[in-house]
């Protein structure tokens, strides 16, 4: 049976979001999806007009998480989404900043 607490079944990947991607619900869409597919992580606006995240949890949910980033929610438009693997550090519950 698998440990529900095993770091073993958990990614973490930043994301870092570019284009028309500011002022479109794109961080309040990224944590509902996020707390529908089970992902800890955080969303937030950067100065340079970029949307930058981070997701930990089972790896097909990442994927999923890092998809809907590369569309982004209606009203965006995504030019670039840049995503670099990082060590799980165990985050719980996903939160806007």
């Amino acid at each position: 049976m698998n440990d529900p607490e095993s770091m073993s079944e958990r990614v973490r990947r930043r994301v870092v979001v570019r284009g028309r991607v500011q002022g479109v619900f794109f961080r309040d869409s990224t944590r509902r999806e996020a707390v529908r597919r089970e992902v800890a992580g955080w969303v937030c606006n950067r100065a340079d007009g970029a949307v930058e995240a981070v997701f930990e949890g089972a790896p097909a949910a990442v994927e999923a998480l890092m998809e809907f980033c590369s569309r982004g929610p209606r009203g965006a438009e995504v030019d670039d989404a840049t995503a670099s693997e990082e060590e799980p550090e165990g985050l719980r519950g996903f939160e806007v900043r």
